[in-house]
């Protein structure tokens, strides 16, 4: 990973202690909404953080592009580093199960989308719902 403080102070920013203890605690995560991270941080050992600094950390990490987000559901985003963000979730409708493949499987729909639309799609962060294996046997 790039030296993020060193992009904050590019742009007038700072890595703060704050938003160190958001960026390890969505390292640990690896997969995390807001309000995870902000259990993590409460969990770490440190001064407490309130919720809304919490969320700027996350905003201002997002905004570097160091951390990234997906929508699994329609609820919280789930966060997680950026050079992490390769894959395609599979989200069980039924059990809530999520799993991950590999972006390159999404390539012909990409280039379905693109021949079609003339839309380049980025694939390589996406959520898709449907049921596991599991669930589609019963």
């Amino acid at each position: 990973m790039h030296d993020v403080g060193e992009q904050l102070r590019a742009r007038g920013r700072r890595m703060t202690s704050q938003r160190q203890r958001v960026l390890d605690a969505v390292r640990r995560l690896a997969h995390a909404t807001p309000e995870e991270v902000v259990a993590a941080v409460a969990s770490d050992g440190g001064p407490p953080l309130a919720p809304s600094t919490v969320y700027r950390a996350l905003d201002a990490l997002e905004e570097l592009a160091v951390v990234s987000h997906t929508h699994l559901d329609h609820r919280a985003p789930s966060f997680h580093l950026a050079e992490h963000a390769d894959h395609i979730h599979l989200v069980c409708r039924d059990c809530g199960r999520v799993e991950q493949c590999p972006s390159e499987l999404a390539d012909g729909f990409a280039g379905n989308v693109l021949r079609v639309n003339g839309f380049v799609a980025d694939v390589t962060h996406m959520a898709i719902h449907g049921r596991c294996s599991s669930c589609a046997t019963r």
